[in-house]
Parts: structure tokens; C-alpha cells; sequence
């Protein structure tokens, strides 16, 4: 399932974040690593602290694993709806780009 997803950063972690992203922590992890690196290299953020990007996920509830396990730890104030693709609606600026910088 393709779900379209909005949520709050911390700041003070972005760091680690990337750091985990890039240094081999999140794409080791199975089975949903290499998925959530794809989507947070197309993640915009939209709003102050704010980022919506597009993720595979077919966990029951949505991205529970990616959550429980990463997600959690970096973002608060989820919001998941179900979509049938991904569009080029986000508008913003790379959030990629936006922590390769700090």
C-alpha cells in the first residue's frame, strides 16, 4: 500500500538522522531500509519542522515497522492517508538537501 505522509521533525536530531540514513544503519534494515531512504531523499519539507513525502509500507497499521523502529525516534504528529499513487503534489524543499548541510 502507497500512503502520502506528513510529520513533524526534531530539529536537534536531524544530525543522527542523516547520519543513519547514510552510514549503512537504515539501509541494513529489513525488509523496509532501502524504501525508507528512497522516501526521505524525495521528502520535501513543506511548513516549519514539517515533512510530507511518499512511502510503500504493508504493514497493517501504517508504517508501524518504519516507526517503531526509526521513524519515531526523528518525527512526531503523523499523519498517513492512503493513496492509490504517488503525484507531484509536495511542494518544497528537499529535506535531503536540507540535512546534508547541518
Amino acid at each position: 500500500m502507497l500512503y502520502k505522509v506528513k510529520a513533524k521533525f526534531h530539529e536537534d536530531l536531524l544530525k543522527e538522522f542523516f547520519k543513519k540514513l547514510t552510514d549503512g544503519t537504515i539501509e541494513n534494515q529489513k525488509p523496509d531500509g532501502l524504501e525508507m531512504i528512497n522516501s526521505m531523499k524525495k521528502a520535501k519539507i513543506v511548513e516549519a519542522n514539517s515533512v510530507a513525502w511518499y512511502e510503500q509500507c504493508f504493514c497493517e497499521t501504517p508504517l508501524n515497522h518504519e516507526r517503531t523502529t526509526v521513524y519515531d525516534r526523528y518525527f512526531t504528529e503523523f499523519e498517513t492517508t492512503l493513496v492509490d499513487e504517488a503525484k507531484d503534489d509536495i511542494i518544497g524543499d528537499s529535506f535531503w538537501e536540507y540535512m546534508e548541510v547541518l
